[in-house]
């Protein structure tokens, strides 16, 4: 068995080139000397592979909130591969929380140059877009989530997008997306809560009841939970219900927006 085409094999499944050079020296006495150099030449499945890694490496550290040891890790792996949209996608998630934008906006538009019909990308540049003063713009690359029959999470999408146009109050359109979430994915608490302050808004409040209701016995009571009820119950001059929402506010959590909006009487949402 030839052991030098064995170890080139080896080596191309590790996605690396294998070359082979054979020399044939002859010494001065006539006899001839052979040897054998073999040298690897890094493949674009290499660099990609090793852009991925320092990646996922970065997305750990992200998600622990750890975000200057992201953020130089997500440089090393955009800097590996500079073609990889995830990485320039990650970099845009950390500046963005760093209160970066112009970085933050530059990384996610390289990104979505890469790799234009990737969903997860669309949504978070939908995020961010959102958040930064630009919500009609953002509707665009939530409905491009959207669309991708294989994305896993469009729930989330959905979600994403109501939540945003319910911030410039546009509930008209924000329905239609929360409750597409509520459709895909029942369990999420968010879409329920929007929902309820949807239809508060708007004085249905038998709705408002309904979805409130649904999200109450799903999730542990939290300020913003407790002032919701506290709201649907005042809509519906259900003054019992009303002060037993405001007793456990005041006591769990003295110090929130929530109570001091109870304190002031300022129930406007």
């Amino acid at each position: 068995m030839d052991l030098r085409l064995m170890s080139c094999a080896a080596l191309a499944l590790l996605s690396a080139a294998c070359t082979t050079t054979t020399t044939t020296t002859v010494s001065n006495d006539g006899s001839s000397k052979i040897t054998t150099e073999r040298s690897t030449k890094v493949t674009e499945g290499d660099l990609r592979n090793r852009a991925r890694a320092r990646t996922d490496l970065a997305a750990g550290y992200y998600r622990n909130g750890q975000l200057a040891v992201a953020l130089d890790e997500a440089r090393r792996a955009a800097a590996i591969d500079a073609s990889y949209a995830e990485a320039h996608g990650l970099l845009g998630l950390i500046y963005m929380d760093m209160k970066e934008p112009r970085d933050a906006d530059e990384s996610f538009q390289r990104a979505l140059k890469l790799d234009a019909n990737n969903s997860e990308l669309n949504n978070n540049y939908g995020y961010f877009l959102c958040n930064t003063g630009r919500e009609r713009e953002s509707i665009e690359y939530f409905n491009q989530a959207i669309r991708d029959p294989l994305y896993r999470t469009p729930a989330r999408a959905n979600q994403n997008a109501g939540a945003c146009l319910m911030k410039i109050k546009d509930y008209q359109g924000a329905e239609r997306y929360l409750r597409r979430s509520f459709e895909l994915d029942a369990g999420m608490a968010v879409p329920k809560f929007l929902l309820s302050r949807l239809y508060l808004a708007t004085n249905q409040v038998e709705k408002a009841t309904f979805y409130y209701n649904v999200l109450a016995k799903s999730i542990e009571s939290s300020a913003e939970s407790l002032w919701l009820g506290l709201r649907v119950a005042r809509a519906n001059a259900d003054l019992r219900t009303e002060t037993q929402l405001a007793n456990e506010l005041k006591q769990r959590f003295p110090q929130s927006p929530e109570a001091a909006a109870l304190a002031r009487g300022d129930f406007d949402d």
